[in-house]
């Protein structure tokens, strides 16, 4: 066998390999880009109307999607520090049950930041990067409106959050990456002057699908 031949061979197969030699590693930073739907588990105390009494109606929101960015700063090969960010979402509320079922209640916007700490098991060679992550998330609500006849305030939410998602490296800069969370969002609810205060619970499932890049 000519010495040509034997080097192209191994030439051949370090280009095989490239892609897995090349994945995460401590040092780097991972973003990640792509659509983030956000899906409530919703439910809430019953709506109780000052001067009337409890409607037996529950706050209902429902559904969004927005572009989302992550970013990891891998400390070890195997740990590392997510954060996830997006464009506001947005949510309409309605009422579920009871005398105002179906009711347009209000809207509302929320960012979502969420801090994770990430578990990845595979060998830093892996072109595939299963990951799993638990942390905090911190959920503002802003521009919240409603028709009815005063002012709809929602508060300031912190909770915990967990994830899981995978990285499917394509070269050592680009891969694909999909990834589920889930997070504790609690809010107690107001329509000044309308209604009683209410607690409501989004807890929403957040499923996101874009591309990652290495650096």
């Amino acid at each position: 066998m000519s010495r040509s031949f034997k080097v192209g061979v191994l030439a051949a197969a370090v280009m095989a390999v490239a892609p897995a030699a090349q994945a995460f590693e401590a040092g780097n930073f991972v973003v990640r880009g792509g659509a983030v739907h956000v899906a409530p588990d919703d439910s809430s105390d019953s709506i109780v109307v000052k001067g009337v009494g409890n409607t037996g109606t529950e706050a209902a929101v429902d559904s969004n999607t927005q572009l989302g960015l992550r970013a990891t700063y891998m400390f070890t090969d195997s740990l590392g520090l997510g954060l996830l960010a997006a464009t506001p979402f947005k949510h309409n509320i309605t009422g579920s049950g009871g005398v105002l079922d179906g009711a347009d209640l209000g809207e509302t916007k929320h960012l979502p930041p969420t801090l994770t700490l990430q578990y990845y098991p595979m060998p830093s060679g892996s072109a595939i990067q299963p990951y799993a992550g638990v942390g905090v998330n911190y959920t503002t609500f802003f521009d919240e409106q409603t028709d009815l006849p005063g002012e709809l305030t929602l508060e300031d939410s912190v909770g915990a959050a967990v994830e899981v998602g995978v990285d499917y490296m394509l070269n050592k800069s680009f891969g694909l990456n999909a990834a589920v969370w889930y997070a504790d969002i609690e809010t107690e609810a107001e329509v000044e002057g309308v209604t009683e205060k209410f607690d409501v619970q989004i807890d929403p499932m957040v499923y996101m699908i874009g591309m990652t890049y290495k650096f």
